[in-house]
């Protein structure tokens, strides 16, 4: 690497306040910049498209201080002295689904997410989307996982018990002149990258799978293999299936600081306690290269990236049964996939995302002007497409690093540390196959202390709650005799009865807020989004649980419902 030319090159642009320096085979910035766009764009200018090494960012943002990760309002002791051989840090798809994979091994597993529940961040704020891996290139992990993960899929799906519906995905086209370089496209996807399922068919054809499609679109590259899922519940899941096995997840757990002693991490603390672990891996999302820092093994950075979904009523589902959105192959700006529409697993359609950089790791709030943007352009992909459907809308904050790519690999300092780091999308897609190599990589390096054997009780298998709104009338009735709250309805909209937030409660993995409920059964989904089902919701948590009504949260920290009666009455 030529560090001069590459300073050279920094400053035409963005001036003489930045630093290009060499450390340990990566490059580093360092200076001070005014917007946070130029720092994104200055250390994207250093990226080596081979990926020979990482670009850190140490580059400051003028007269700002970014914001600190927030923090459980938990302080306790309650995991003081545990001795885990395996510490998971980050409750997302990632941390997750490695922590249900090493149950496969004779192992104490502890996974601590500093949330009051797993899926917070960017697993349970993104679109759902199992991908085909059509645009990503060969040579990288993503393309290497993606291929391998979607595969995987309807076995891991039917094991744990979540919806998932492999609808294809369409990208269509507007322009006859197009046709060729889709087609050669196409090609150079299925022979040289291995994503098979990837051809082009006519219009006439897209049209009769997909009527409400723009009928401009003159023919469209198609993926059989794209599917949708509901992304935290695949998330929660993996997360009470490795319960199942043994394995413990700890909520409202952050880790503060790392103890670091010749290259390896003797002890985390935590606001619940000092652990000390075997090993560590790092699944943190967007705080990685700050555990990363914390374990004196840092050489990458994340630049987090903002995306906004609009989910439309379940009414506007009948628009398209499968995934879509129009693409032209003139070469664009930016990152970002342009976002489309997805039919999700519970028939609803979703709208977006964009991708908008941020220095705010914990910023979820919601633009006017990314939702405008998200359905101005994908009415090119439906016309028929209207906000009178929103239903609701959420934003999530991506991952990456600046090479664009997955870090996966051990510690290159800290001996005892595994990287799952700069996992965005398609991410959710090669959560499966990530999982299963960091899984045999921890055991690998747990068994160098002593030794490891495989779990012959490991049960892949976890029965969900019965979803009441998929039965037959004579399949309902058969439950209801069996269980009468069965038989009272909650949410009208989603048709969620009494029974089925019973049995949330009563899961492996039990999460008593409103918003843990919802994400677990779906009260709260539907057009009116808890608007007359939220405070039965809240009724049968406290009664489930014994705590007053009052005390009762909508999610974690403060968020409490209620504050007391507003009339005392007479004592009678």
């Amino acid at each position: 690497m030529d560090c001069q030319k590459l300073q050279k090159k920094v400053r035409s642009i963005y001036g003489n306040s930045i630093r290009v320096t060499e450390k340990d085979g990566n490059i580093v910035l360092s200076g001070t910049l005014k917007k946070w766009e130029d720092i994104v764009g200055a250390c994207s200018l250093c990226v080596d498209k081979k990926r020979r090494y990482h670009v850190i960012n140490n580059l400051k943002l003028e007269n700002t201080e970014l914001p600190k990760m927030k923090l459980p309002h938990i302080q306790d002791q309650a995991l003081e002295g545990r001795k885990p051989d395996v510490l998971v840090i980050g409750g997302g798809i990632s941390g997750a689904s490695i922590a249900r994979e090493l149950m496969k091994w004779k192992l104490d597993v502890l996974l601590a997410e500093k949330e009051s529940d797993v899926a917070m961040h960017a697993s349970g704020r993104n679109d759902g989307e199992v991908h085909p891996g059509i645009d990503l290139g060969k040579g990288t992990l993503k393309q290497h996982y993606v291929i391998a993960g979607n595969r995987m899929y309807g076995k891991i799906c039917k094991e744990l018990d979540v919806p998932f519906k492999r609808c294809g995905q369409y990208v269509g086209m507007m322009h006859w002149s197009e046709l060729l370089p889709a087609y050669l496209y196409a090609c150079q996807r299925k022979y040289m990258c291995g994503v098979s399922d990837t051809r082009v068919i006519s219009g006439k054809t897209l049209r009769k799978r997909e009527p409400h499609l723009n009928p401009d679109m003159k023919f469209a590259i198609y993926n059989s293999m794209a599917g949708s899922v509901c992304p935290y519940g695949l998330t929660i899941a993996y997360a009470e299936n490795a319960v199942q096995n043994g394995a413990e997840v700890a909520l409202n757990t952050a880790v503060l600081s790392m103890d670091v002693k010749d290259g390896k991490i003797r002890s985390v603390l935590t606001n619940r306690g000092r652990i000390y672990p075997e090993i560590v891996i790092n699944a943190a999302g967007v705080f990685a290269e700050d555990v990363a820092e914390m374990a004196g093994d840092r050489f990458y950075s994340i630049h987090p990236r903002r995306g906004t979904n609009a989910i439309l009523d379940k009414k506007a589902g009948k628009l398209m049964g499968g995934i879509a959105s129009w693409k032209t192959l003139k070469k664009t700006s930016g990152h970002t996939k342009g976002g489309g529409i997805v039919h999700t697993a519970h028939d609803n359609l979703l709208v977006g995302p964009d991708a908008v950089e941020t220095y705010e790791k914990e910023n979820f709030a919601t633009q006017a002007s990314s939702i405008e943007n998200n359905f101005k352009k994908q009415q090119g992909t439906v016309k028929e497409l209207s906000q009178r459907d929103i239903i609701t809308y959420f934003t999530g904050v991506r991952a990456p690093t600046f090479e664009e790519d997955f870090v996966i690999e051990r510690g290159r300092k800290t001996k005892n540390l595994i990287h799952c780091a700069g996992i965005q999308s398609p991410g959710l897609t090669t959560a499966p196959a990530v999982a299963k190599d960091v899984a045999k990589m921890a055991a690998k390096m747990v068994s160098a202390s002593h030794p490891v054997k495989k779990n012959e009780s490991y049960n892949p298998y976890r029965k969900g709650v019965p979803r009441l709104r998929e039965m037959s009338p004579e399949q309902r009735n058969k439950l209801i005799q069996k269980r009468p709250d069965y038989g009272v309805m909650i949410c009208r909209c989603e048709e969620i009865s009494k029974g089925e937030i019973v049995d949330a409660l009563c899961s492996p993995l039990p999460v008593y807020t409103v918003d843990g409920v919802k994400k677990r059964v779906r009260p709260g989904m539907g057009r009116c989004q808890g608007g007359f089902c939220m405070p039965l919701v809240a009724e049968i948590i406290s009664e489930v649980t014994g705590q007053p009504l009052e005390k009762v949260k909508k999610s974690g920290g403060d968020s409490y419902l209620l504050f007391g009666k507003t009339k005392a009455g007479d004592g009678k």
